[in-house]
């Protein structure tokens, strides 16, 4: 058995041995979320999910083994060939590829021939006078009959830029977007193996017992996002929902329901409300403060009573969160601090053992160097808290779903907390391996603000929540159809509302720099003419509009001389097209979605400059600005799916 075959046995095995009434999950939903259910039938590649009734399953965006690399890749490759044959031998030399900021000086720029220049230097290699003679170097030992360059250019110091012929740009549009029998386009895309294999991802974790607010928006969607992208480049990947229900909130929560003899037909808002009068008792209250904490201790026990209290006011909660989940397109395995309970005490004796956690003024503490305060694991009353969590979660994660890389999502204030579980998962040994060390990620995310500079809050100063705030985006969405004299009917207004408000929410947070703060805004984020989600699904309805209506709509295989970028909207749209994988390549790698926010926006503007200035249907050159159409569809429809954006057709 294989060692990672070995690690679902495992984990199925702890489930079913642990399963209870805390265990929230089915055993056919964890083997889903493992791997071990609905396994790809070809390949190694993940099932590809639909998002729309209307999308074809070549059109959806998957990942596919055959097909062209990305343009960065492909270029690099071909001046490390030609670094070769300038310094034979010479197999340490890197270079480095980057996008012109400047469109008129070229396509793509490689900067490598100063530093390249300035370590020969040092090792005294004298064959060049300057950076300069050394890229017109590089540049001759590139083959000149390569049909691959229109142009290379050394400028300045040492810059090479790089313009693409039109033939290879259409020879590569044609290498990946592929017509089928039926007339319909499928999309094959190469992308660098990754050397994870299998990531968890952690994100949403709302509190049981509280609405879900507009903070827990951005770890949901930005976790979303981020899992989407790793799923698109083949990596296996595991959603987990680490909400918060264990600790001393539910102590308050409980010894107050044992107070008021509450029963349990509770509603998510009575349970706010009661949370409330809890948290002033404990403040105020110092015997009911004692009781709290007495009744965590006993929870955490295996209390029955406490316990079958505490089940009831999760499945509540549970119900108020897959409502939204549902409707942010959310498919996540919950695994609460409750889950790890079992697990805690093993995993701190091991801490014990190798002397990384300590005892100090009665809790069991770590501490790490150049750390202000320790991470506290163990509190002085015997109960458990998040670092206990934590840890477990972790220990569980690399040993028994054998994660190779494992993400948190959550706002940049937890940086500090999670950087000491890291560094004591690191000092235990835990992330070691045979085959390569498993990688650890903490991403962060900035406040989300109002108009006036302030957090993001009702007018009595409580925090929005998620469930009010989509409606009223859907809302405002649907006035604005209404006066537009859309000729959708009713049920179809309805639809594209909600389709038109989620989305509009979604890329107003992705857009932005996810380390940044940013302001929440109704009219910034419906603005048909700036950089939102409603403007590009509104390029992609015109497109659909268009493709209905051209004569060539079901086009026969096309070859290379049917694709003619005479034009150059032309060229620079076929270019932009083809740098879709190096976008997904960078968000996976910085795990930064607002990168692909960037390039799905770039996308539709140069779109429409194309479409503004080339007549596509009626014209000689119909057949080949039909493909141009039906390529851009293809890759705004993976860009929106990364996003979780789902696309409307019609508008």
């Amino acid at each position: 058995m294989s060692a990672r075959a070995l690690c679902n046995s495992r984990s199925l095995h702890l489930y079913k041995r642990h399963s209870s009434s805390i265990d929230m999950f089915r055993i056919a939903s964890v083997r889903q979320q493992l791997g071990q259910a609905n396994r790809p039938r070809r390949g190694n590649l993940p099932r590809p999910r639909k998002y729309h009734p209307r999308a074809r399953f070549s059109e959806i965006a998957a990942p596919v083994s055959t097909g062209g690399d990305s343009l960065r890749s492909t270029m690099k490759l071909m001046f490390s060939q030609a670094g070769n044959v300038v310094f034979p031998g010479e197999s340490s030399l890197d270079f480095e590829i980057a996008e012109c900021s400047n469109r008129a000086l070229g396509d793509y720029q490689c900067n490598s021939a100063m530093k390249i220049f300035a370590e020969l230097k040092d090792r005294g290699d004298t064959r060049f006078k300057n950076p300069r003679s050394l890229a017109e170097a590089i540049i001759q030992a590139i083959p000149a009959e390569n049909s691959f360059f229109e142009k290379l250019a050394v400028a300045g110091p040492g810059f090479i830029n790089i313009t693409f012929s039109r033939e290879f740009l259409a020879q590569e549009a044609l290498r990946v977007f592929h017509c089928s029998a039926d007339g319909t386009f499928e999309t094959t895309r190469k992308f660098r193996k990754l050397t994870a294999k299998r990531a968890v991802v952690d994100y949403s974790s709302p509190n049981i017992a509280k609405e879900m607010h507009v903070g827990h928006l951005r770890s949901t969607i930005i976790g979303e996002t981020i899992c989407r992208a790793l799923e698109f480049v083949g990596v296996e990947v595991i959603r987990l929902n680490h909400v918060g229900d264990w600790g001393t909130q539910f102590g308050m929560l409980l010894a107050h329901l044992e107070d008021i003899s509450e029963s349990s037909d509770f509603e998510v808002k009575n349970l706010q409300e009661l949370y409330k009068q809890s948290k002033i008792r404990f403040d105020s209250d110092e015997d009911f403060k004692k009781r709290a904490r007495a009744a965590v201790v006993h929870l955490q026990a295996g209390d029955k009573h406490l316990k079958e209290k505490w089940t009831d006011i999760c499945e509540v909660s549970r119900q108020d969160f897959e409502e939204i989940y549902r409707l942010l397109d959310v498919h996540i395995l919950e695994r609460g601090e409750s889950y790890y309970n079992y697990l805690i005490p093993d995993v701190l004796s091991e801490l014990i053992e190798k002397e990384i956690a300590v005892q100090s003024d009665g809790a069991l503490c770590i501490f790490a160097d150049g750390s202000d305060s320790p991470l506290i694991c163990r509190k002085s009353n015997g109960s458990f808290n998040y670092a206990s969590t934590d840890l477990a979660a972790l220990w569980q994660r690399i040993s028994d779903l054998c994660a190779d890389w494992i993400i948190y999502v959550t706002d940049v204030g937890q940086k500090k907390h999670f950087d000491a579980i890291f560094d004591a998962a690191s000092r235990a040994g835990w992330l070691k391996r045979e085959n390569g060390n498993v990688s650890l990620d903490h991403v962060g995310f900035g406040l989300v603000m109002g108009v006036d500079g302030k957090r993001f809050r009702t007018r009595s100063g409580d925090t929005v929540p998620l469930k009010s705030l989509l409606r009223e985006a859907q809302s405002r969405c649907l006035d604005s159809l209404r006066g537009r004299e859309s000729t959708l009917s009713d049920d179809e207004l309805e639809d594209a509302s909600r389709i038109m408000g989620v989305a509009a929410v979604k890329y107003a947070d992705l857009h932005n720099n996810r380390l940044t703060n940013y302001t929440f805004s109704y009219e910034r984020m419906l603005d048909l003419k700036g950089n939102t989600a409603v403007y590009l699904l509104y390029t992609h309805a015109r497109i659909s509009s268009l493709l209905e209506r051209a004569h060539t709509q079901d086009l026969e295989p096309l070859s290379i001389n049917d694709l003619v970028l005479k034009d150059e909207f032309e060229r620079v749209l076929a270019l932009t097209i083809m740098k879709f994988p190096d976008v997904v390549e960078s968000v996976v790698q910085d795990l930064l979605p607002s990168r692909l926010c960037d390039y799905t926006y770039s996308l539709c503007v140069t779109f429409n400059e194309f479409y503004g200035s080339c007549k596509v249907l009626g014209g000689e050159q119909e057949r080949s600005r039909t493909f141009l159409c039906q390529a851009t569809a293809i890759s705004l429809r993976q860009c929106f799916h990364i996003l979780g954006i789902e696309p409307l057709y019609r508008l």
